[in-house]
């Protein structure tokens, strides 16, 4: 019976107020109600697949209302590809030349592009959702961060694709073997911004995926999937001339910003939380909404 009460009590004391003096809240119930609102709690599924949803939509609307600055995005393909050659690393070419040579592997790539850096995201997210709730909203908020970031770069330095630049040579993989394989070429390319290839974000989620598994799971073929994915990944772009080095780099530079910022909100690294949620009771937002209706009812 007095366990019961305990559990009430905190319960209670969960979802209250904080206590006001002269109509502001006291430093000690500021920061009590912060430890709340960072405590993670166990995710709702009708709430994650609309905040997903509309964040997703949100960010196409975003990156391709970003103004096409073909002028600009040429400019900067070509300085980026004479750094590149001043740091010794412009082989995209070569790459793209013999990967593009044999048809089925070139195909295979063209496809994978195209969806696994969806597939892949979104099943890595519903695994962390089912079998590790705790652990969910700050490997999501890592996700939503580094999104969030990349809106910047495609605004702040427009980039053309190795495959759009004048004179490069590289071969458009898509045009060539008539596959579906970028929203950037064919029939769909009005329908995506072409020219904000930096930060790259196939390798930004595809990284992102890679140190959730390998961090999180237990299974060692689990965790070496979880390395190969995105280096795999960055093959790919680089095949299909969609990406340059350096862009995978700007996509790695956003998901430390999302690492810092999650790590900055809940105290610590997505994997290192529990891995069930400790709090429990309605979110302290959610509970003040409620109380709020409830007093106008």
């Amino acid at each position: 019976m007095g366990e019961a009460s305990v559990k009430t009590l905190e319960t209670r004391t969960d979802v209250s107020s904080p206590v006001v003096i002269d109509g502001e809240p006291r430093p000690e119930a500021r920061a009590a109600l912060l430890t709340r609102l960072r405590a993670p709690r166990r995710p709702r599924i009708w709430f994650e697949v609309l905040l997903i949803g509309v964040s997703y939509w949100t960010y196409s609307l975003i990156r391709n209302a970003v103004p096409e600055q073909k002028a600009a995005a040429l400019a900067n393909a070509d300085w980026l590809w004479g750094l590149e050659h001043s740091l010794g690393i412009a082989v995209e070419k070569t790459v793209n030349h013999a990967v593009n040579s044999v048809t089925w592997l070139i195909v295979g790539m063209n496809y994978y592009y195209a969806t696994l850096h969806f597939v892949v995201t979104l099943g890595v997210l519903a695994w962390i959702y089912r079998f590790h709730p705790g652990r969910y909203a700050a490997a999501r908020l890592v996700l939503f961060a580094t999104t969030g970031v990349a809106l910047v770069g495609y605004y702040l330095f427009p980039l053309a694709p190795p495959r759009l630049m004048n004179g490069g040579g590289f071969v458009d993989t898509v045009l060539v073997h008539h596959t579906w394989g970028s929203m950037a070429s064919g029939n769909l390319k009005h329908m995506s911004n072409q020219y904000a290839a930096m930060p790259s974000m196939h390798i930004g989620w595809s990284l992102w995926c890679g140190l959730t598994m390998y961090a999180v799971a237990r299974a060692p073929w689990a965790r070496i999937l979880g390395l190969l994915y995105p280096t795999a990944t960055l093959v790919v772009i680089v095949s299909t001339a969609n990406h340059f080095w350096l862009d995978a780099a700007g996509g790695m530079l956003c998901l430390a910003f999302g690492y810092s910022v999650s790590r900055a909100w809940y105290g610590s690294l997505p994997h290192r939380l529990p891995r069930h949620p400790l709090a429990t009771g309605p979110h302290p937002a959610t509970a003040a909404m409620l109380n709020r209706f409830r007093t106008r009812a």
